[in-house]
């Protein structure tokens, strides 16, 4: 995973750094292989602002969060990230592991299917009898 870290109007402190790096690592149980993470982070009328890419090789997602800190920023927009990763893996595989019997269109089908089978029974017992 490549990390990258921008700064803007704000002093690039090893304390707001490593806090950066060990929010990124909750993304790695995620995303696994190419994978790149940009933060940018900066102030704005006395608001502290934080915004996450992450770029990978069939996926983008984005988040920005404001806050009074930054260190309540990086919260937010960490937790919006993982809010979109889970809803996204939610859907693929809800997407998967749903069964096609369970599609109205199949369910019709299958009435259909059984509407002439019903048909053909009883066409055969009048033919017979």
């Amino acid at each position: 995973m490549k990390l990258k870290i921008t700064f803007k109007h704000l002093d690039h402190t090893p304390a707001l750094d490593e806090r950066i790096r060990e929010k990124s690592e909750k993304f790695e149980k995620y995303f696994q292989g190419n994978t790149t993470v940009q933060w940018f982070c900066w102030v704005h009328n006395d608001e502290h602002w934080a915004e996450i890419k992450v770029h990978g090789p069939k996926f983008d997602f984005f988040a920005k969060a404001c806050a009074d800190n930054m260190y309540k920023s990086l919260d937010l927009v960490v937790d919006k990230m993982e809010r979109q990763v889970e809803k996204q893996k939610d859907q693929k595989r809800n997407k998967m592991h749903s069964h096609p019997y369970e599609t109205p269109k199949y369910q019709e089908i299958q009435r259909c299917i059984d509407d002439e089978e019903e048909y053909y029974e009883k066409y055969l017992e009048e033919k017979s009898a």
